[in-house]
């Protein structure tokens, strides 16, 4: 008989206490939250706390959280952890003496230790369920498959190199030392160099392994795009018409070993894919679109009906979800073998699992079949994006009145009894439809509350006249916050529209649709067409139904005329802007600036009202306060009888209330009914933005002197007095009529309050804010940021003493542009004796300037207006510079140079040398330093941008190293020592 006592105690409950209440998976996942160094402490208190500490999961955790940049394996995942810690002594695990304790038994635990060390020789499956095609010629493609279903097409790749050279020994030989993005869960970008990665491959025993997934490889390995060319049936690619550095990730080379892959997910921007396998053999397995798989959690906001799916890795599900699915529930599945290509239309779910070490190259493609899919996908809001990916799931019961019930039908139903397996995956209602039943007997999480969902009897339709009901109808492109999982941002996505609108005539009545579903553009152009017939002007032609340039506002160009809607910001700011812009051209006029024949020449300006399902127009000099504005009850504003109510200064207030302010003034909408408009007369040329690539540098070093002369002209402007009343307003909200810098109080002139306080509230929040934007900024950055900028603002003013012993201000106050980029600055071609640049073909003068020809003589640019006045403001001259610098000069410091040669103002007033610096620190003195400051400071992603130009930046250890790199020439400009 078997004595009791020599079986081994539980050792749970005595080695964890208190937190024996806790499940294995529980603490594992607190664990994760914690530093390396306070892990090693917490494994001394107890054998169990070793245990867990110890594990090989949680240390890949860890590392990946707070690697960045290259990443070197280094036997595990703990030894990689404390080797990127830079020990003092080097630390070798092997020398030490495992340990061992009986009495602990976890589920938990072994069950991550069987899917780490599991082998997957046998583990596939081929049981027809997708077709295999040969010799499919593109019209049967597009036919059958294309929007349709997924295929696998077996001879496509027959003639690559890459079916002999894309193997591991390969690439170790060619590429050795090139570093490739890894696909992890941290979100930060970690590369790997190639011979590296195939060591960790070879040593790994993790559950969900790393894996080389890079959109980048044709540029870190250019030859790498001759071994292989996209198949003649994926050709078409609207997204084509972007450059390269404009177009959103598509292609991606793809290297795993055993284990590895991606977990169910839809793909980007419902865009259609094709996969070829080089090497090795990849588990496939989808869904439908709308079909979430059972395993896979939908969580629904309750406020905005953003959806955020939750999956397991991909081998945990199919060790842990499929065997317990019925066989009408399971997923179209098979075996890809090197050589062959899947085929995965837009909206499928797919996931896929790597049974040995594979190589495999994808493409993402915008065709005609898919391009309304990805144009809804890109509208603002959450609820229809959800709806596209979670079927029924991502709807509350009680919203479904919004949807017509006819919509609802039954007849097309994939569960009834009599259907094949395959034909309840596959079956089509109609040519290029996949209607989806959502049948999963599972729950949708909202907030903390869950549903259960009895809508599995209503019929999912994959259609877009379907998902289009889903839309707010309330959006307005303009303003409405854009989704952070679109695969490119607002603007880009106006630009990719335009150009097909320009270069694919052929294709205009699909792009219309999707311009529609992603733009508005049905609204705006209904909004122009009011206007032109209000002020007699010839209706839009069928090329100028689309909005130009990528600004904030929806700008046409109707024959010789330029028109203007304010949307940005709602109605509120749209006032302001256009009541500012008109006070700015009636000083130009008054004061007869040279500025004026540099700007375009104001025609009309009014008010556009839509009610009662139709639009109306109001004359509106600026002056005053218009009717349909007084009758809303919601502006404030100067009202100063006939002047300029909404003008700069007034502008400058509300941008101050809004500063610090997430959600914007309660008064300002963005589904507004009523919008300011400006019509004026339209330049020749092109932006800037269009010819960049086409200039000579001689043409553009003439751009830099040009917008110096203009940016003198702008800065000499005379300011509009500041009225007793906004200045009594002032006073109450701002506390800055006293401050106090080095202990010394004095009083800041009450015209620079507004700029100060409106820099304050925004340096309050920097951190959370710099945070949130997070990369490309440096995270070392971030948390030094509070130390690096002045913690009074008012110490930018650079306030001094002078001789007297009276305060002055070392600057002086503005009027600023803040938005003179690339798409801002017009370029007129003019006749030369030669082009500058014999490189430049004369065919990019004939006809693309606007739709203005020549007379086919070779020409040359010149800068002849700057545009879009409706971001003026008053303050620091300095903050004029940033736009120049960073969009249009794109960092190069030699046109910066080239801009302060013709601007020759004072950027700062040095006091004489009798005088007394107020502002402590030898940094004060540095423009450079100022202008850093401000761009840390901007309410835009300014930093973005410069980490972006300056790539080797992403490794600086200061904002001083920063500073020096992008504004240091400012140190060296000589104007700023004049008085």
């Amino acid at each position: 008989m078997e004595n009791p006592q020599s079986q081994p105690k539980d050792r749970r409950s005595e080695a964890l206490g208190d937190l024996q209440v806790l499940s294995d998976e529980l603490l594992c996942a607190i664990l994760e939250n914690l530093t390396p160094h306070q892990l090693a402490r917490l494994s001394c208190v107890s054998s169990v706390m070793y245990i867990l500490c110890k594990e090989e999961p949680l240390w890949m955790t860890l590392c990946l959280n707070s690697a960045g940049g290259l990443l070197e394996y280094k036997n595990s995942w703990k030894e990689t952890t404390l080797h990127r810690q830079h020990p003092r002594i080097e630390f070798d695990e092997s020398c030490r003496k495992p340990l061992h304790f009986d009495g602990f038994n976890s589920l938990f635990l072994y069950k991550r230790w069987y899917r780490r060390h599991t082998a997957l020789d046998a583990f596939s499956t081929d049981r027809g369920d997708l077709e295999r095609k040969k010799n499919l010629s593109l019209e049967e493609f597009r036919q059958q498959y294309d929007g349709r279903k997924p295929v696998l097409l077996t001879e496509l790749a027959e003639t690559w190199p890459a079916r002999s050279t894309w193997t591991t020994d390969q690439l170790l030989r060619n590429y050795g030392d090139t570093a490739f993005r890894l696909s992890q869960k941290s979100g930060k970008k970690i590369t790997m160099k190639v011979k590296d990665y195939v060591s960790y491959m070879n040593r790994q025993h993790d559950e969900d392994p790393l894996y080389i997934f890079d959109d980048q490889f044709g540029e870190a390995a250019p030859d790498l795009l001759k071994d292989y060319n996209v198949p003649h049936l994926f050709e078409e690619d609207l997204f084509d018409v972007l450059d390269r550095d404009q177009r959103p990730p598509f292609r991606w080379l793809i290297i795993g070993p055993e284990r590895s892959g991606a977990s169910w997910h839809v793909d980007p921007a419902l865009t259609s894919a094709w996969n070829t396998l080089l090497s090795g053999r990849k588990r496939w397995a989808l869904y439908p679109p709308g079909k979430v798989p059972l395993g896979v959690t939908v969580h629904v906001n309750d406020e905005d009906g953003d959806v955020n799916i939750e999956t397991p890795s991909s081998l945990q599900w199919w060790l842990d979800v499929y065997p317990l699915l019925a066989d009408h529930d399971k997923p179209l599945e098979f075996t890809q073998l090197p050589g062959e290509t899947v085929f995965v239309p837009s909206g499928w779910w797919h996931c896929v699992l790597n049974l040995e070490v594979t190589l495999a190259v994808t493409q993402n493609f915008v065709n005609t079949s898919n391009f309304e899919f990805v144009c809804l996908d890109m509208a603002p809001g959450h609820h229809h994006k959800g709806v596209c990916r979670a079927g029924l799931l991502a709807i509350h019961e009680n919203s479904f009145g919004n949807v017509k019930a006819d919509l609802f039908s039954d007849t097309d139903r994939l569960n009834f009894p009599d259907m094949t397996r395959k034909e309840k995956r596959l079956r089509l209602s109609k040519p290029g439809l996949n209607p989806c039943i959502n049948d999963i007997n599972g729950h949708v999480t909202n907030g903390d509350v869950k549903i259960t969902n009895n809508l599995q009897n209503q019929a999912f339709f994959y259609d877009i006249k379907f998902l289009s009901m889903f839309l707010d109808e309330d959006r307005d492109h303009y303003n409405s916050i854009w989704s952070p999982s679109n695969c490119i941002g607002d603007r880009d996505l106006r630009q990719w529209l335009h150009k097909l609108w320009v270069v694919k005539p052929g294709m205009r009545e699909l792009i219309w649709k999707g311009a529609c579903l992603a733009l508005n553009a049905d609204r705006w152009f209904a909004c122009i067409a009011e206007i032109c017939a209000s002020h007699n002007l010839p209706s839009p032609l069928d090329g100028e139904r689309f909005p130009v340039g990528t600004g904030s506002n929806p700008v046409y160009l109707i024959g010789d005329h330029a028109i203007k809607i304010y949307v940005e910001g709602g109605l509120e700011s749209s006032i302001h802007s256009l009541g500012t812009e008109l006070e700015f051209y009636g000083l130009l006029s008054k004061v007869k600036s040279p500025l004026r024949d540099h700007i375009p020449e104001v025609l009309a300006s009014g008010i556009l009202v839509h009610e009662n399902d139709s639009y109306r127009t109001m004359p509106w000099d600026g002056k005053g306060v218009p009717d349909a504005i007084s009758m809303g009850n919601f502006i404030f504003g100067n009202h100063m009888g006939d002047g300029f109510s909404f003008g700069v200064w007034s502008k400058t207030q509300f941008e101050f209330e809004k500063a610090g302010n997430k959600n914007g003034p309660s008064n300002s909408t963005a589904s507004t009914r009523t919008w300011p408009y400006i019509i004026t007369k339209r330049c020749k040329g092109d932006i800037f933005a269009h010819l960049r690539d086409k200039l000579s540098r001689d043409a553009v070093l003439n751009l830099a002197s040009f917008l110096g002369d203009q940016l003198r002209n702008l800065h000499l402007l005379p300011l509009p007095s500041l009225h007793d009343a906004l200045c009594s307003d002032v006073k109450q909200k701002i506390d800055l009529t006293r401050t106090t810098i080095n202990n010394l109080s004095f009083s800041i002139p009450v015209e620079w309050e507004l700029f100060i306080g409106t820099i304050a509230k925004r340096k309050k929040d920097v951190s959370d804010r710099l945070a949130k934007w997070g990369d490309p900024i440096p995270s070392i950055l971030i948390e030094k940021v509070e130390e690096y900028i002045p913690q009074n603002p008012a110490m930018l003013l650079n306030i001094f003493k002078d001789e007297n012993g009276l305060h002055k201000v070392g600057k002086s106050q503005t009027w600023v542009h803040s938005d003179i980029m690339d798409d801002n600055i017009q370029m007129e071609p003019c006749l030369v004796s030669h082009c500058l640049d014999e490189n430049v073909p004369s065919s990019i003068f004939n006809g693309t300037f606007n739709g203005y020809d020549d007379d086919g003589k070779k020409r040359e640019c010149n800068p002849s207006h700057i545009l879009d006045f409706s971001d003026l403001s008053i303050g620091d001259p300095l903050c004029d510079l940033i736009p120049i610098h960073l969009d249009v000069f794109r960092g190069d410091s030699s046109l910066l140079k080239k801009l302060l040669e013709s601007y020759k103002l004072p950027l700062v007033r040095r006091p004489s040398q009798h005088g007394m610096l107020l502002a402590g620190g030898e940094k004060f003195g540095r423009i450079s330093y100022h202008a850093m400051c401000y761009c840390i400071l901007h309410e835009e992603d300014i930093l973005g941008a410069i980490f972006s130009l300056w790539k080797e930046l992403r490794m600086a250890k200061s904002w001083e190293e920063v500073e020096e790199t992008v504004w240091g020439v400012l140190n060296n400009y000589q104007a700023s020592f004049m008085q």
